[in-house]
C-alpha cells in the first residue's frame, strides 16, 4: 500500500469529481469546505480525505443539497448522508461517485451496498452496461492522467470481476440448453485484461450455451487439445493489448491454420487490437466484432 497516491492536485479533484477547479476554489474561499495545503511554490495540494470529502459534497449537491446547507453539516455527518442517498437512489452520477469513493477508500462495504441497492431495480446485465462500463472507462482516463494509482484500479476491478463470477456461477448450475456451439474463451499470450472476456462468458451462459473458460495468456498451441474435445467449437478471444498491431494479422492467419481440418471450428474476436484488421483481410472462419453488444446479438 506504500505506492497509493495520497496527495492530489486541484486538477486531480476536477477529474475525479467533475467539478471545475474554479468552482472548487470558490467553495474553499466562500464556505471553507476544503483546506488545501500549499507547496513552497504556493501550489494547492489536497489529501485523500479532502478528495473523499469533495466527492461526498458533489454527491449531496447533485442530489439537491445547496452548498450553503452542506457547509453547515458537521463533517462527520456528511458520509452518513451519502450512504443514505446511495441506499435509496440509483441515479447514475450518484452511483458512479459512490463506486469511486469505495475505490479511493478501499471500502468494500460501500461497493457492496451500492451494488446491492442497484440490484433492487436492475438486472446484472443492466448494472454492468449502465454502471460498470462507464466506471471502467473513467478509470482508464484517471489512470492515464495519474489521478489514481494502480492499487486503486486493481481493487475496484477485482470487485467487479467478483460480481461477474458470482453471476456466471448461478447460471452454470443449469445444464446447457443450446447444443449447436461450444464456446472456448481465452486471452492470447501476453494478454491479461480479462473483465471483457469474463462478461462475455456471462452472456454466453445466460443464453444456454456451454462454455470452457481458459483465462489469461494462453499460447496458441495449447488450444489444439480443445479441438478434439467437441464438434462445432467456437473460440472466443479479447485483444486489448496483445497481440500488438503489427502482429494481429499474423496471429489470426496462424490460428486459421491451427483450426483447419476440424469440424466447423471458428474464432470470434473483439477488442482494441482487432480494430487494426479489416473484415476483408480475415480468414472465412474468423469473425470480428466491434463491441460486446454486437457480439451478444450474434449469440
Amino acid at each position: 500500500m506504500n505506492n497509493i497516491k495520497k496527495v492530489f492536485s486541484i486538477r486531480d479533484l476536477e477529474n475525479l469529481s467533475g467539478i471545475k477547479a474554479h468552482t472548487i476554489r470558490i467553495w474553499e474561499k466562500r464556505y471553507n469546505l476544503l483546506s488545501p495545503e500549499r507547496t513552497t511554490t504556493n501550489i494547492r495540494t489536497y489529501s485523500l480525505s479532502s478528495l473523499q470529502k469533495l466527492l461526498n459534497i458533489t454527491l449531496l449537491n447533485k442530489n439537491g443539497y445547496k452548498i450553503s446547507k452542506i457547509a453547515k453539516i458537521p463533517e462527520e455527518d456528511i458520509p452518513l448522508k451519502v450512504r443514505e442517498i446511495v441506499a435509496n437512489k440509483s441515479m447514475k452520477n450518484h452511483v458512479l461517485n459512490a463506486f469511486k469513493l469505495s475505490m479511493l477508500n478501499f471500502d468494500q462495504t460501500l461497493f457492496s451496498n451500492t451494488y446491492n441497492a442497484l440490484l433492487a431495480d436492475n438486472s446484472f446485465r443492466e448494472i454492468f452496461n449502465d454502471y460498470f462500463i462507464p466506471l471502467l472507462n473513467e478509470l482508464g482516463l484517471l489512470w492515464q492522467t495519474d489521478t489514481i494509482s494502480p492499487a486503486h484500479e486493481h481493487f475496484i476491478t477485482a470487485l467487479i470481476k467478483q460480481k461477474i463470477l458470482i453471476n456466471i456461477e448461478k447460471l452454470q448450475t443449469n445444464e446447457p440448453t443450446r447444443k449447436d456451439k461450444t464456446f472456448v474463451l481465452f486471452l492470447p499470450e501476453g494478454e491479461i485484461h480479462d473483465i471483457g472476456l469474463l462478461y462475455v462468458n456471462y452472456e454466453i451462459n445466460l443464453r444456454g450455451y456451454k462454455s470452457v473458460y481458459l483465462g489469461q495468456s494462453i499460447p496458441q498451441d495449447n488450444l489444439a487439445e480443445l479441438l478434439r474435445y467437441a464438434d462445432n467449437i467456437c473460440f472466443l478471444s479479447y485483444f486489448t493489448v496483445a497481440p500488438t498491431q503489427e502482429k494481429v494479422e499474423k496471429y489470426l492467419n496462424e490460428f486459421s491454420e491451427l483450426i483447419k481440418g476440424y469440424k466447423n471450428p471458428c474464432l470470434w474476436i473483439l477488442g482494441r487490437q482487432t480494430m487494426h484488421v479489416e473484415h476483408v483481410d480475415l480468414p472465412k472462419n474468423i469473425k470480428r466484432f466491434t463491441s460486446i453488444e454486437e457480439l451478444t446479438k450474434a449469440l
